[in-house]
């Protein structure tokens, strides 16, 4: 029988003695490439990660150091010796502190990430909800541990953010777990995406038609990375998906396979009006554009972190 036995460290690691083999174990939370980065300075390194879901871009930091991973998917890839693992997992159901994520919660979170003070008047004032819904958001965020009250109760009572962070990590994982909703994919000629965008969204503008960048190209404007941009996706004022086709063909963009532009609908109050103006291209807000390119891979984390530091001021 295989001798299993653990030891806690100083440094935040576990070791685990099995047999005659001792591995390093590290909790690493989210698993997102900002959580295991800190791991390649770690010296010794440990023999493995642990997290609640790894993503994509923080599974291919590790490989690339020699650094295993395992999350609560039941995914893991580790090599030690003769020790090989190698498992697919399967997806987490929705939790209890995603589900509570309602679209005003979204919509206050947003806003907060975004500076908005976390009192009810001033989160009306940012969101356009109605006082019962701010009330109700504020109060959700504080159930969940995400903000922490300063004064007593009232529409100008104060909350704070515990750590801005653990927020966008929380609105991050609420806005991938949504529902999905409609998109239209369309074609356009354009060589360059963001030129494109600024020449078609005056048109749009005059035409009275809210709209704003999110996920790759959004990230480009908003903290300028050594990528090329080879698709966009855009928010437009419409909800449904015959909107969409009337707002497309309004634009003049074809339905097409493949297409580079996607169009979807604003997904929430505080995403239509704080939105911002950027070398001619109308921008949504940073967190949602920072969740939206989390969803691109490798390279759309390794954009929306930057994006991160950017905001926060490395």
């Amino acid at each position: 029988m295989l001798d299993v036995r653990h030891q806690a460290t100083r440094d935040g690691t576990t070791t685990l003695t099995l047999g005659t083999r001792k591995v390093r174990a590290v909790w690493v939370g989210e698993g997102g490439l900002r959580h295991v980065r800190p791991l390649l300075t770690m010296a010794p390194k440990p023999h493995v990660a642990v997290a609640r879901v790894m993503s994509s871009g923080a599974r291919a930091v590790l490989g690339k150091a020699g650094i295993g991973w395992a999350d609560e998917t039941g995914a893991a890839e580790i090599a030690l010796g003769t020790i090989i693992v190698s498992r697919t997992g399967r997806p987490l159901p929705a939790t209890e502190r995603v589900a509570r994520w309602t679209p005003a919660a979204m919509a206050v979170g947003e806003a907060l990430l975004c500076g908005t003070a976390a009192t009810v008047a001033a989160a009306q004032r940012a969101t356009g909800l109605s006082t019962g819904s701010c009330i109700n958001a504020l109060r959700t965020l504080t159930e969940l541990k995400l903000l922490v009250s300063a004064m007593a109760r009232g529409s100008g009572s104060a909350r704070r953010v515990v750590d801005p962070d653990a927020l966008l990590d929380a609105y991050t994982a609420a806005v991938h777990a949504a529902p999905a909703r409609a998109s239209l994919v369309v074609g356009v000629s354009w060589r360059d995406l963001v030129t494109g965008l600024r020449d078609a969204g005056a048109g749009w503008s005059r035409g009275g038609l809210d709209w704003a960048a999110t996920g790759a190209a959004g990230a480009a404007l908003l903290a300028p990375l050594a990528t090329n941009v080879g698709a966009a996706e855009i928010y437009v004022d419409a909800k449904t998906q015959a909107e969409l086709v009337a707002v497309a063909a309004r634009a003049g963009l074809t339905l097409i396979d493949g297409g580079r532009l996607t169009l979807k609908p604003f997904p929430t109050t505080t995403t239509i009006r704080m939105t911002q103006v950027i070398d001619g291209v109308r921008v949504a807000p940073w967190p949602r554009v920072y969740a939206d390119v989390r969803l691109v891979g490798v390279r759309g984390e390794e954009m929306a972190e930057h994006l991160r530091e950017v905001v926060r001021g490395r």
